[in-house]
């Protein structure tokens, strides 16, 4: 059976700081509690062995995975371009209150609950989503980690015709692939102490 494990990368902002939406277009590192929360993703996933270990380009999702693979002792195999984050376009850098006086509530509730971007943002679904379903029919037996962000692992849901969920930072989903190639999403959301 083939185990797949989609991460969110850790926190970006430290607790004092309003979050603001942060996508492809700024490369910002994890701050302490981000590499908390990648130190805990590596303690329970370290000795798994690895079929893949892979991530998206941005520094987030690559310091997050750099302790899993130390865990692991599975190097980071390849960073994708399909697992990077969505562009916010006029909305990136702002805050939600900022966000949402732009667009309105509703366009931002059609994101979280249907993954219908707001005007101005990119986000290429037909191409996100048939990256995801091609990665779920590739062959293997094992795990695959991979780190990615909230905006890019919502669509492994939407792939297998699932509604869209938010992935906290320092969470992960778990898909299983059984012999006949059927994906199912084992748990959806979990931080590592939760997962015990």
């Amino acid at each position: 059976m083939r185990r797949i494990f989609v991460i969110r990368h850790g926190n970006t902002f430290a607790s004092h700081e309003a979050p603001r939406r942060i996508g492809s277009a700024t490369d910002i590192p994890l701050v302490d509690s981000g590499h908390a929360q990648a130190a805990a993703l590596a303690d329970f996933f370290g000795g798994t062995k690895l079929r893949l270990l892979l991530a998206s380009p941005l520094r987030r999702a690559r310091q997050t995975a750099a302790p899993i693979a130390a865990a692991t002792g599975h190097a980071l195999d390849e960073c994708c371009d399909w697992l990077g984050e969505i562009d916010h376009g006029p909305d990136e850098g702002q805050t939600e209150d900022a966000v949402i006086a732009r667009i309105g509530a509703a366009a931002l509730a059609r994101w979280e609950e249907d993954a219908v971007p707001p005007d101005g943002w990119h986000v290429d679904a037909p191409a996100r989503i048939a990256a995801w379903r091609a990665f779920f029919a590739e062959s293997g037996e094992g795990a695959d980690l991979l780190v990615t962000s909230n905006g890019a692992a919502r669509f492994a849901l939407i792939a297998l015709g699932l509604p869209p969920a938010k992935l906290r930072t320092g969470a992960f989903g778990e898909f299983s692939v059984d012999g006949d190639g059927r994906v199912r999403c084992v748990r959806w959301n979990v931080r590592p102490p939760e997962a015990a």
